[in-house]
């Protein structure tokens, strides 16, 4: 984001023999945000960003990558994130010209994001139009900017925090800012988003924010914030609106013939279609065995496992545990075997959540859930648990989570430590494939414990260090803005 401005802005100054400097972006937005479709529009772009993000999908592949649950067929620099290879400049990846899986992307589309929502949040209260529109316009670009400043900081930590329009050089560049001051700035952007927000409805644009998902992020940024007591708040707040219920059948959320019905759960996600100009994500074709099948999809490349020792983990009678598979029939009708699977181990574990059988090609119309309110719950649990112990409301939120699964409630009883570590194996298991998990790790900074006993013979060996709690920042986005640093551990 910041090369390609200091690009414009360059080309500004040479085009005049003058000194004084017009950014390209003043002159466009100057002629633009006049008409209620200029809002929507703008709007519209912001969300594009989060497609940008979640079409690799970025967000997903390289945390997942480098987790105790999925690792990737070691091709086009995919190991480097489940062997820790990776390097600030993200050289591997971009000699694959992978970027669009990497954390690169997620800085990239994050900064772009949040220019984006900064334009729509200086311009558009100026906008004649319906003022109820209007506030939620600008409402649902305080609630993108929080999320991608959120975004940035669980996968970089200190990142620069940008709430005004680049209009300047000035303003175009920013320096990092201590995680504490990105959670504020999140914050403060939910406080204004919540109110504007419409709440949940089956009328509600698909894809789109409502007050819900806002709140949900609260809870959630919370949580990672170690703020207990805003976490459970906000997440209370989602329970008490009666917006969202968990899907009866924990396979219809991610049937992609029940995508509507599912909403009522998936709370907000990336919302992957087959044709253009919608927008679609190979994530379906990766999980899919080689060769396509008529239940994964017409094409699929066999790129993505589970470790046998997560398939073991799950009680045999967890209804979750459908969601993954040891062998599948494939497109002549024959049962593949687990051993034939894939030629890389004879012990292939399938991820069946993002199958779409009338996918065009690797096209899927596979949703990618971003905030759950199964999620939510777990998140009430745990915050509850940190707080105050493992009180009755605490098992309360995360034994909706086990009864879906068809599992009996939760050991009674537990002490506060176990019961916290019982919360976070049920994250484990109810949102694994879903990006999630490799945060859980680095939050509770667990990883360097359990990565190295998450192998198998593709990779027998996997040893993260300290510094890997936090991915590098990009070092082009340090070329050319010197006002970012590196962060410490990377230094």
């Amino acid at each position: 984001m910041k090369k390609t401005l200091l690009y414009l802005l360059t080309a500004a100054t040479l085009m005049s023999c003058e000194l004084d400097e017009t950014p390209y972006s003043s002159i466009f937005t100057n002629t633009f945000y006049k008409t209620a479709q200029d809002a929507e529009t703008a709007s519209t772009a912001i969300y594009g960003a989060l497609a940008d993000m979640y079409a690799g999908p970025a967000p997903l592949m390289c945390s997942d990558y480098s987790t105790d649950q999925i690792y990737p067929r070691p091709v086009v620099a995919r190991d480097t994130y489940t062997l820790f290879s990776y390097d600030a400049p993200y050289s591997a990846a971009t000699s694959f010209t992978r970027q669009n899986e990497s954390p690169y992307q997620i800085w990239r589309s994050g900064y772009l994001g949040i220019e984006k929502a900064n334009w729509v949040i200086e311009q558009v209260p100026n906008v004649p139009m319906d003022t109820k529109r209007r506030d939620e316009i600008v409402g649902e670009a305080y609630f993108m900017r929080a999320f991608f400043h959120w975004m940035l900081t669980k996968n970089f930590g200190d990142v620069p925090v940008k709430i005004a329009a680049s209009t300047g050089l000035e303003k175009a560049f920013t320096p990092n800012s201590p995680k504490a001051d990105v959670y504020k700035q999140i914050y403060a952007d939910l406080e204004q988003a919540i109110p504007k927000l419409p709440s949940y409805s089956t009328a509600l644009v698909k894809g789109r924010a409502s007050k819900e998902t806002a709140q949900a992020l609260y809870a959630k940024a919370a949580l990672y914030n170690e703020d207990w007591a805003t976490a459970l708040k906000q997440a209370q707040a989602v329970v008490a609106s009666g917006k969202h219920a968990l899907m009866a059948e924990v396979k219809d959320t991610y049937d992609v013939n029940k995508e509507d019905a599912a909403r009522l759960e998936n709370m907000f996600a990336f919302e992957g279609e087959r044709f253009t100009p919608n927008r679609t994500t190979q994530l379906g074709a990766l999980f899919g065995p080689i060769g396509g099948s008529n239940d994964y999809g017409a094409t699929t490349y066999g790129s993505a496992f589970v470790y046998p020792s997560f398939f073991a983990s799950f009680d045999p009678k967890d209804k979750r545990r459908t969601l993954l598979d040891t062998t599948y029939v494939n497109r002549q009708g024959k049962v593949v075997a687990q051993k034939d699977i894939t030629p890389i181990t004879p012990k292939g574990v399938l991820v069946k959540k993002f199958q779409d059988p009338a996918s065009v090609g690797a096209n899927f119309a596979c949703n990618i859930p971003i905030f759950r309110y199964a999620d939510v719950l777990l998140i009430g649990a745990e915050a509850e648990a940190r707080a105050t112990g493992a009180t009755p409301t605490a098992y309360g939120f995360v034994n909706q989570i086990r009864k879906r699964a068809g599992l009996p409630d939760l050991t009674a009883g537990l002490g506060k430590d176990a019961f916290i570590a019982a919360v976070l194996q049920e994250r484990s298991w109810e949102l694994f494939a879903e990006g999630d998990r490799w945060y859980d790790l680095t939050r509770t900074n667990m990883f360097m414990q359990v990565i190295p006993k998450a192998v198998n013979d593709v990779f027998p060996v996997r040893n993260p260090q300290a510094k890997h709690r936090y991915f590098p920042i990009p070092q082009d986005e340090i070329n050319a803005n010197t006002q970012i640093k590196q962060n410490p551990a990377w230094q």
